[in-house]
C-alpha cells in the first residue's frame, strides 16, 4: 500500500492525447498548404518543414505518454488502450510526414486534382480525430459518449469517401498517364494519402472501444 502511494495516480493522459491530436491537425494543415502552394518552391520547403516540426512534436508527446504508462500507478483507462491509442495516433503524424517526404523524394512536379481531394479528406479525418479525442475525458456523461461515437462514425464515412476517390484516381492514372515514372510516383502518393484516412479509422475504432468499455 505504501509503495502504491509513492507512484503517480491518474496522470495527465487526456491532456497529452489532446496535445498529440493538435499536432496531427497542425501537420495535416501544413501538408494541405504544401499541396495548395506546391508550385512555389520556397513555400513548399516552408510547409514541408512545418510538417516535420509537427511530427517531431507529436513524437515527443508519444514518448511522454508511453513513459507515463510505466510510472503511473492507476490510469484513467486501460493501459493497453492508452498504448494503442497514442501509438495509432502517432502513425497518422508519421504518414503525413511520409507523404510530404515522398513528394520530395520522387521529385513530383505538379499536384493533381485527386491529390487535392485526398488531402482535403485527410485533413477532415484528422480534425474529426481531434474532436473525438477531446471528448474522451468526459465519456462518463452519456451525451458526450454518444457524441464521441458519432464523431467516430463520421471518420468511418470520410475513410470510405477517400477509398472511393483513390480507386477512381488509380483507374484514371492507369488509363490516362503515358509516363510510367509518373504512374509510379502518383500511385505511391495516392496510396499514402488514403492510408492516412485508414489510420484515422483505426484511431476511431480504438476510441469506440474505449467509449463502450468506460461509459
Amino acid at each position: 500500500m505504501f509503495f502504491g502511494k509513492l507512484l503517480p495516480r491518474e496522470g495527465n493522459f487526456f491532456e497529452m492525447f489532446n496535445q498529440h491530436a493538435d499536432r496531427i491537425v497542425e501537420a495535416a494543415h501544413s501538408f494541405s498548404k504544401l499541396v495548395a502552394n506546391y508550385s512555389d518552391v520556397h513555400l513548399r520547403q516552408k510547409y514541408n518543414q512545418d510538417v516535420d516540426n509537427a511530427e517531431r512534436a507529436a513524437d515527443r508527446v508519444t514518448h511522454e505518454v508511453n513513459k507515463a504508462i510505466h510510472i503511473t500507478f492507476i490510469t484513467p483507462i486501460d493501459r493497453e488502450q492508452i498504448h494503442s491509442l497514442i501509438n495509432t495516433m502517432d502513425d497518422i503524424a508519421d504518414l503525413i510526414q511520409d507523404s510530404a517526404e515522398t513528394m520530395a523524394l520522387y521529385d513530383v512536379h505538379h499536384m493533381t486534382e485527386d491529390i487535392t481531394r485526398l488531402t482535403d479528406l485527410s485533413v477532415k479525418c484528422c480534425e474529426r480525430v481531434r474532436d473525438a479525442v477531446s471528448l474522451l475525458s468526459k465519456i462518463a456523461d452519456p451525451a458526450t459518449a454518444a457524441a464521441a461515437l458519432k464523431t467516430c462514425e463520421e471518420i468511418d464515412q470520410l475513410e470510405s469517401d477517400a477509398d472511393r476517390v483513390m480507386r477512381s484516381a488509380m483507374s484514371k492514372l492507369f488509363r490516362e498517364e503515358p509516363d510510367v515514372r509518373e504512374v509510379i510516383k502518383l500511385k505511391a502518393i495516392y496510396e499514402l494519402l488514403e492510408t492516412i484516412t485508414d489510420k484515422c479509422e483505426d484511431v476511431a475504432n480504438v476510441i469506440e472501444g474505449i467509449v463502450l468499455e468506460n461509459s
